[in-house]
């Protein structure tokens, strides 16, 4: 295995391709994790964080639709959400780029 922080560092900022193509937050970072785990110390971590960050966000984004209906409470979920999509990705490419372990909040574990 080969210690690789600048892959690991993409990786976690390749979720902001959602801002500029309208999709891909959970593909390409699930390709890289997919084919680089067994070949890059650490990528199999945080790549399962990645993953299990973007899968919280999708059923995140998916409870906040019926929450439009009640007053509008759906609305701000989805800021937040958007907030929180924008801002983690690029704390945690920070810390990987240091050699740190990253944190996700409102992740749910899907793979571990």
């Amino acid at each position: 295995m080969r210690q690789d922080n600048q892959l690991i560092v993409l990786t976690h900022l390749s979720q902001l391709l959602l801002f500029i193509t309208g999709f891909g937050s959970l593909l390409v970072p699930l390709i890289l994790w997919a084919t680089q785990k067994e070949k890059v110390y650490r990528m199999d971590e945080h790549g399962k964080h990645i993953i299990n960050f973007q899968l919280s966000l999708i059923v995140c984004f998916l409870i906040c639709i019926p929450g439009i209906l009640f007053f509008g409470l759906g609305l701000l979920g989805f800021i937040v959400l958007g907030i929180f999509s924008f801002i983690f990705p690029i704390i945690n490419a920070i810390k990987a780029g240091n050699g740190e372990i990253p944190s996700y909040p409102l992740t749910f574990n899907f793979i571990k």
